[in-house]
């Protein structure tokens, strides 16, 4: 809901709010915030809050580093007391844009690179984006000094219940919240893997999707302290069981109509959503950097784990890269399925954005749907198919990422150098490190 900024005001004191989180993301997705009291409230209204933008990832030197938090009215609530507790006085939130002192937006802000990505959409004549992601998390107990572990707390599987899904009670509080703060939940049931759920919520234009992909996350670790466990968005937490995936839905809307849907196509697909889908297959490969940012989640992208590896779509096979759902009209849809929730959601949906117009922009025509389990087809049945694969490592990414002027452009200048330069010094700092699967394979051998 929309709000002007004297109705935020008068709310603050209605519902006798203590402090008001001014929220934003670092590049790389984290979750930051400053928390103000009363008698801050109207300075922070006016967007009138300065921080020092050179100790964030990603956002300035030190030398120009005093940045501006303009909140966007349209993201305020007010925190349940089964996330925040009332004991010192009932929490709000406001997520904001990132400002330079002039007032100019700061080309650094994920936010600001999303919305220029959607003010390009809609010069092509389209409403927007919509996205409806499936992120799924693990749960873990906390050991006696409430440090993470990876010792799950069930062994449900697939849709099971309680008993063996012991999670219940911590998602069901999760879902409450959610639903308190506004959410739209579609479904909420455990995964395959023990300790693994997942929560849906209903699409929503892209810079929506975005803001709440960041706060679900932030209620989902919220509660599941509550329960003494630890919420996880690592997408491949243990070896040798499905990792977490997001899988988001994508569609094109125009003059309030789906623009995926075309009732008399192959597939009621329309020469759009298939210029669309081509312009993904295009650029997976630059893009997993950002769907996909960390080292972790090249361990979640392999074969056998029902996550994708191959640059491929289908109309109905879940071992491609894009799935067509059967659902036609106004759900008609794209299922992008390696994306990971350890992604920046304004960065990823950025590049989705760029990927998807490259491919309407330039008619860029898909190879024919793959309705076999690609998973079992042979290399020269690949080849002949013309199916690649994604790239297996971070580096791989970081390098596909820099050859791609496309979503390179997507992220500007400033985000594109500074994420490169971040991912170069996380991988540098995984590949010198000494693992324990090395030294349980070589210490005793050598």
């Amino acid at each position: 809901m929309a709000y002007s900024q004297s109705e935020i005001r008068q709310i603050l004191d209605q519902e006798n709010v203590k402090f008001l989180r001014l929220q934003f993301t670092d590049i790389m997705g984290m979750n930051k915030n400053i928390e103000l009291p009363t008698s801050q409230f109207d300075k922070a209204l006016d967007g009138e809050i300065m921080f020092d933008g050179s100790s964030i990832e990603g956002f300035t030197r030190i030398e120009e580093s005093d940045m501006l938090l303009k909140p966007d009215f349209r993201t305020f609530l007010i925190f349940p007391t089964i996330v925040e507790g009332n004991e010192r006085g009932r929490v709000a939130r406001l997520i904001c844009d990132i400002a330079r002192p002039d007032d100019s937006a700061f080309p650094g802000d994920p936010r600001f690179v999303l919305k220029k990505q959607i003010e390009r959409l809609q010069a092509l004549g389209f409403d927007d984006l919509y996205a409806g992601p499936e992120p799924e998390f693990f749960l873990f107990w906390r050991d006696p000094e409430g440090r993470a572990t990876t010792f799950t707390h069930d062994a449900a599987g697939y849709f099971d219940l309680a008993p063996l899904d012991k999670g219940e009670e911590a998602r069901r509080d999760m879902v409450n919240a959610l639903v308190e703060m506004g959410f739209e939940i579609e479904a909420a049931h455990h995964e395959v893997a023990p300790g693994q759920h997942e929560i849906d919520f209903k699409y929503e234009d892209a810079l929506t999707t975005a803001d709440n992909i960041s706060t679900f996350k932030l209620i989902v670790k919220r509660i599941a302290i509550h329960h003494n466990l630890h919420a996880t968005f690592m997408p491949k937490p243990v070896a040798g069981i499905n990792g977490s995936g997001m899988h988001t839905h994508l569609s094109l809307f125009k003059d309030g109509k789906n623009a995926f849907f075309d009732e008399n196509a192959e597939y009621q697909l329309s020469n759009t959503a298939l210029n669309f889908i081509g312009g993904l297959l295009e650029h997976a490969e630059g893009m997993v950097a950002l769907t996909n940012p960390t080292v972790n989640s090249y361990k979640r992208l392999t074969p056998g784990f029902e996550a994708p590896t191959n640059i491929a779509w289908s109309a109905s096979n879940r071992s491609a890269m894009i799935r067509i759902p059967a659902r036609r009209g106004v759900g008609t849809r794209s299922e992008l399925r390696m994306p990971d929730p350890s992604c920046n959601p304004y960065l990823a949906l950025s590049a989705m954005m760029a990927a998807g117009m490259d491919g309407i922009e330039n008619n860029l025509t898909p190879p024919p749907a793959i309705q076999r389990n690609i998973y079992q087809m042979s290399v020269r049945d690949r080849r002949k198919h013309k199916i690649k694969e994604l790239p297996g490592t971070l580096r791989e990414a970081i390098i596909a990422l820099e050859k791609d002027p496309v979503i390179k452009a997507a992220l500007g200048e400033h985000t594109f150098a500074h994420f490169i330069e971040a991912k170069r010094q996380e991988f540098d700092a995984y590949r010198v490190t000494v693992h324990d699967w090395e030294l349980q394979t070589y210490l005793a051998e050598y």
